[in-house]
């Protein structure tokens, strides 16, 4: 029996792929599931062809230095299209790597389900002719997506983001102070300083600075620092307490967040937590990005909100002073904290329903034709 083949490149891609396996054990149990991907596909009983630990790099330069990589690995899997192994491919966000297996795809005749497609709003508009001609479905994760790539003849579908799945069950303020043993009658900021090491090596200093100077001011201010499962910390490079793999729960107890521009910004529009957005890369890759960027605003939930509703600090920017000064305005309940926390409920009424999941595995099974 052929497989659905799963390629996601990075943590946040295997979360998402992750539910889609999920799904589709249910409504298809007779599938056989393989995957590029990491611990949470293999959670869900998916065959790993791949580990994507090895593939999570960002910027211009750092991809370069993986291309050897990424060539043994898209040879692997062009023989898996050549011998007919394959029914369906779901490809997960990563484009630099994912549109060239889609070409492969393409020329072996397997259909490709793209599953939070290359962000070709903020660059790469050049991408989108090519997703036409290799996209047998899209399924979208922001709502002006669909109607952007449907203008150009791609069948796509808003099928609501990912993260409202997670949000079901997220706990009131109270539960979540109760379970990260935080007082209830305390300031509390979360730091987001970012889910890669090469992101917490850029941000961590200058957001453990902006902590502390916070503290200064604020007495018996407490501070969270949220990251992924695999990262460490010096605690002399950072003294404050980690919390990993509790995202939603860190931003429900927290009353203000300073977030690294990414999908924790939108975290932070679920859980209703009031927020500034930071983001350092290389110089060389900031100078590429300012060049191809379309997009006045690089946080995603200023980009869904369609303006600027949290502050962003990008590269000489990141002064601790001036971000503490940010944080401090919104931990006053006055008019801007107030501003902020209906801004956050327009984004969130923006990113659909949950069971997006669910839906893209029906995508998928169509895709991969009727049963035996």
């Amino acid at each position: 029996m052929r497989k659905v083949l799963f390629v996601a490149g990075e943590a946040s891609g295997d979360l998402h792929a992750a539910g889609v396996a999920a799904a589709l054990r249910r409504i298809r149990p007779e599938l056989l599931l393989a995957a590029v991907g990491g611990r949470r596909l293999a959670e869900q009983g998916v065959q790993l062809i791949h580990r994507d630990e090895q593939l999570g790099v960002m910027g211009f330069l750092e991809v370069v230095r993986h291309v050897p990589r990424h060539f043994l690995l898209l040879r692997t899997i062009r023989k898996m299209f050549d011998r007919g192994e394959v029914a369906v491919l779901i490809l997960i966000d990563y484009p630099g790597f994912n549109m060239k297996v889609a070409a492969a795809a393409k020329r072996a005749g397997v259909p490709v389900l793209y599953y939070v497609t290359p962000q070709v709003w903020a660059w790469g508009a050049g991408r989108i002719p090519k997703l036409a001609q290799l996209v047998t479905k899209a399924a979208v994760i922001l709502p002006f997506e669909e109607p952007l790539l449907r203008g150009f003849g791609i069948d796509a579908t808003f099928v609501g983001h990912p993260l409202l799945d997670r949000a079901i069950n997220m706990p009131t303020k109270v539960e979540a102070r109760e379970a990260l043993r935080l007082p209830l009658n305390t300031r509390v900021l979360a730091l987001f300083p970012g889910s890669r090491q090469q992101e917490i090596d850029r941000h961590i200093d200058d957001f453990v600075a902006t902590g502390k100077e916070l503290q200064r001011r604020i007495p018996g201010l407490q501070v969270l620092v949220s990251v992924a499962p695999t990262v460490a910390l010096d605690s002399a490079r950072c003294p404050f307490r980690l919390v990993h793999s509790a995202s939603l729960s860190v931003l429900r107890a927290a009353d203000v967040a300073l977030c690294k521009s990414g999908t924790t910004t939108l975290e932070a529009a679920i859980a209703d937590c009031p927020l500034i957005v930071a983001y350092r890369t290389g110089r060389i890759n900031y100078a590429l990005a300012r060049r191809f960027v379309k997009v006045p605003n690089i946080g995603l939930v200023n980009v869904v909100a369609g303006r600027e509703i949290a502050r962003e600090f990008i590269q000489d920017e990141i002064v601790p002073s001036d971000m503490a000064d940010a944080l401090a305005e919104l931990l006053d309940d006055g008019p801007r904290r107030q501003e902020l926390l209906a801004g956050l409920a327009e984004v969130r009424s923006k990113l659909g329903s949950p069971g997006a999941a669910d839906r893209v595995a029906r995508m998928a099974s169509e895709l991969a034709g009727p049963r035996g």
